[in-house]
């Protein structure tokens, strides 16, 4: 099955229609408040990302998710960037593990270098040597994360000697990775030789760059040997607003639009629909934008979608929240399952990678296996 979710980046916008500019600690807690009503209304997953700049707050996500791991039961808590090139690995690998542990498998994470220049000093690194950072980095986590004791050395940061990260990953099982990126070649092969997840942040830009993106990853998957193409894990970005007359969700989100931090004082919000996911307007026009998605890309595992940016206050980003749930998710599930071939796998799960290593190792499929997963 395919998973549905929400994605923060987390600014801290000046509402244009009211002049007033939420707190940080408004923003954080209204990013708890989106995280719980995604659960509510059924969605999948609950992403958030990482900057240390503002106006953006979720420097720690970790321990946001960590919080709202101890509110929620089921939605899937990730990151919508985990910065891997900026991030020492050994922290990543100890602080994920512990998030797993806490949240009982509900656990995944996104690696991608960020679009914030800057922080590349601001943690003693050098942003010319970007994508060297993410390769290195990477590998020493995953390492870190299968191997009980790591002996390693690399070009940036100090050796390791026999060194066993703590916790480790709950049943052995690392959390899934997505390595996400909008423009590097580099990061679609990365994925496609750890057979990890691809996910496309599509939402800025025409969808034929995101095609062959993601197309290179499916090739190289292949090439490696992890499954056919078509079996290749590729999550999508997404963006919606919604009412019930388009006149009516186009009128009352224009002037957000206008004064986005990304995007404002830039193109018109027409141009922007035409040229990317962005869709303003009815749910059932969300609904055959992104049912049309992947006529594009073929099928895919994750579509998470970024609501809550741009100023828009919390009681109207919740009553997306509740129209994304309740009117358009469900019948998204049911479109993008129509002749969605069987070999096509479904979103991956701590469970059923869990039971997936204990069916490689002993070629029997356990209930154990399931029930041990905690999910």
């Amino acid at each position: 099955m395919m998973q549905f979710g929400i994605f923060s980046v987390g600014d801290v916008t000046m509402d244009p229609t009211t002049g007033r500019t939420p707190t940080e600690n408004e923003r954080i807690k209204a990013m708890v408040a989106i995280a719980l009503k995604a659960e509510e209304v059924g969605l999948d997953v609950f992403a958030a990302g990482e900057h240390h700049n503002p106006p953006f707050v979720p420097s720690s996500p970790t321990t946001m998710l960590g919080y709202i791991a101890a509110r929620t039961e089921k939605i899937v808590l990730s990151t919508s960037t985990t910065l891997i090139t900026t991030n020492d690995p050994v922290k990543i690998a100890e602080d994920f593990s512990m998030l797993q542990h806490l949240a009982d498998g509900r656990v995944d994470v996104m690696m991608g270098r960020g679009n914030t220049g800057p922080v590349y000093p601001w943690f003693g690194k050098d942003i010319r040597q970007g994508v060297e950072l993410a390769l290195e980095n990477y590998n020493l986590l995953h390492r870190l994360w299968r191997e009980d004791y790591v002996d390693w050395q690399g070009r940036f940061r100090t050796p390791l000697q026999g060194f066993q990260s703590t916790p480790r990953p709950l049943d052995d099982t690392p959390p899934f990775v997505w390595h996400g990126s909008i423009r590097t070649p580099e990061i679609a092969e990365q994925a496609a030789f750890y057979g990890d997840g691809f996910f496309a942040n599509n939402i800025f830009w025409p969808k034929e760059h995101f095609m062959r993106l993601i197309g290179l990853y499916r090739q190289r998957f292949e090439h490696y040997g992890h499954g056919r193409a078509e079996q290749a894990i590729v999550g999508l970005g997404g963006q919606a607003f919604m009412r019930k007359n388009s006149q009516d969700a186009v009128a009352e989100f224009r002037p957000y639009f206008d004064n986005a931090p990304v995007y404002g004082h830039g193109p018109s919000l027409e141009d922007f629909m035409r040229q990317t996911p962005l869709t303003v307007g009815s749910p059932q026009e969300v609904i055959d934008r992104y049912a049309a998605m992947r006529d594009h890309f073929g099928d895919y595992q994750r579509q998470l979608f970024l609501m809550d940016h741009a100023g828009l206050p919390l009681k109207t980003v919740l009553e997306q929240i509740d129209i994304l749930g309740e009117e358009v998710v469900p019948v998204l599930r049911r479109e993008l399952a129509v002749n969605r071939p069987d070999s096509v796998p479904d979103a991956p799960t701590h469970a059923a990678r869990v039971a997936a290593a204990v069916e490689s190792e002993t070629g029997v499929l356990g209930a154990s296996a399931v029930e041990a997963a905690h999910v």
